[in-house]
C-alpha cells in the first residue's frame, strides 16, 4: 500500500476511537510530502525517517512530537501486515526542559490593557476592542486560545452570565459561568461588534477580525506578541519562551487559588471545582498550579502549619 492511502486509513481509524487526530494528521501528511506520497510503505528507509525527524534546525521537543506520530502510524502498519518493523531510530535525543508557564502580575496585566489603545497602529487584521475583550476573556474565564476563537454568538449568554464551550480539548464540553466584570466587558464588546460587524447568524464567531470573519490562531498569536512587547512585559527568569496569551489562563488559575488561600477557603476541595471549570481531563493538571509561585507556596505552607497544629480543618 502506498504511504498516502495508509495515512488516510490510519487517521480514519484514530477518529473512530474518538480522537480529532489533527496534529498527528498534519505531521503524517508532511511526512508523505517529504518521502513521496505514492511511495510504498515497505520501501521507506530509516535514513529518510531520520532526516524528517531532524528537520533543518536544532533538535527541539518537536522531534519527539513527530516521533510519537510516526511511531503510532508504523505500529498501525505493522498490525495490518504492511510492515515487519518500524524504520525508526533506536536512540532518542534528550527532551528539552518542560515549558514553564509565565504567571503575570496584576501590574503586568494592567500594562497589557493600557497598551491596547496604541495597538491600533499595529496589526491590520485585528482591532483593539477585540484584543481587549479576548485578553480579558482568557484571563477572566480561564479559556484556551482556541476556545476563544471558536466561541459562536449563540454560546455567549450574557443575560445569564454563561459561556458554553463545545467539544474542545479532550472532546469535553462545559458551561463556564462568568463574573459581573467580565460580563460587562463582553457586553460592551457585543455592542461594539453589532455596529462594526453586524450579523444575524448565531453561528458566526463572537470575536471577529477586522474583516468580520474568524480570527486565525496565528493572527492572534502575533497580535498578542506585539502587544506584549508594546507593554514591555517580558521574562526575567531565564525561561526559553516569552509570556504567551495562553499564560493568561495559567495566571487565572494561580490568582484564583491564591485568592482562596487568602480567604481561608477549603482549597483542597475547591481545586476539584477549578479543574472542572478549566476543562481539565485529570485533576493533576490543576494541582500543578498549587506549587507554581512563591506566593502560593507561602500560603500552602502556612495552611499546612496550621493543620499540623490542629488549627485548620481544610487541609
Amino acid at each position: 500500500m502506498n504511504l498516502d492511502d495508509l495515512v488516510t486509513s490510519y487517521v480514519g481509524f484514530r477518529r473512530t476511537l474518538g480522537e480529532k487526530c489533527l496534529t498527528n494528521e498534519a505531521i503524517l501528511r508532511s511526512f508523505c510530502r517529504a518521502v513521496g506520497q505514492q511511495r510504498q510503505v515497505r520501501r521507506i528507509r530509516a535514513k529518510r525517517v531520520e532526516a524528517f525527524l531532524a528537520g533543518t534546525g536544532p533538535i527541539t521537543n518537536a522531534w519527539h512530537v513527530k516521533y510519537s506520530a510516526l511511531n503510532g502510524f508504523f505500529q498501525f502498519a505493522i498490525s495490518r501486515g504492511h510492515l515487519h518493523h518500524a524504520p525508526l531510530p533506536k536512540q532518542l535525543p534528550k527532551r528539552c526542559p518542560t515549558l514553564v508557564p509565565y504567571i503575570y502580575s496584576h501590574e503586568e496585566l494592567r500594562r497589557l490593557l493600557d497598551a491596547i489603545p496604541s495597538f491600533l497602529r499595529f496589526p491590520k487584521l485585528i482591532e483593539p476592542p477585540t484584543v481587549h475583550a479576548i485578553v480579558l476573556a482568557v484571563y477572566g474565564a480561564g479559556l484556551r486560545r482556541q476556545e476563544v476563537l471558536d466561541l459562536p454568538l449563540a454560546d455567549v449568554d450574557l443575560p445569564n452570565r454563561l459561556l458554553t464551550i463545545h467539544s474542545t480539548k479532550f472532546f469535553k464540553s462545559r458551561l463556564v459561568p462568568i463574573g459581573r466584570d467580565l460580563t460587562k466587558v463582553l457586553s460592551d464588546y457585543a455592542s461594539w461588534r453589532a455596529t462594526a460587524h453586524p450579523t444575524t447568524d448565531a453561528g458566526s464567531p463572537f470575536f471577529v477580525g477586522r474583516d468580520g470573519a474568524t480570527i486565525s490562531r496565528w493572527t492572534l498569536h502575533h497580535a498578542f506578541a506585539r502587544l506584549r512587547r508594546q507593554a514591555g512585559v517580558q521574562r526575567s527568569d531565564g525561561g526559553r519562551y516569552q509570556p504567551r496569551l495562553h499564560d493568561l489562563r495559567h495566571t487565572f488559575a494561580v490568582h484564583r487559588l491564591t485568592a482562596w488561600y487568602e480567604q481561608g477557603a477549603d482549597v483542597q476541595r475547591l481545586v476539584y471545582h477549578l479543574s472542572v471549570y478549566l476543562g481539565h481531563a485529570k485533576l493533576r493538571e490543576t494541582q500543578v498550579y498549587l506549587t507554581m509561585t512563591p506566593e502560593l507556596l507561602k500560603w500552602a505552607s502556612a495552611r499546612f502549619e496550621r493543620y499540623a497544629h490542629g488549627e485548620d480543618d481544610h487541609a
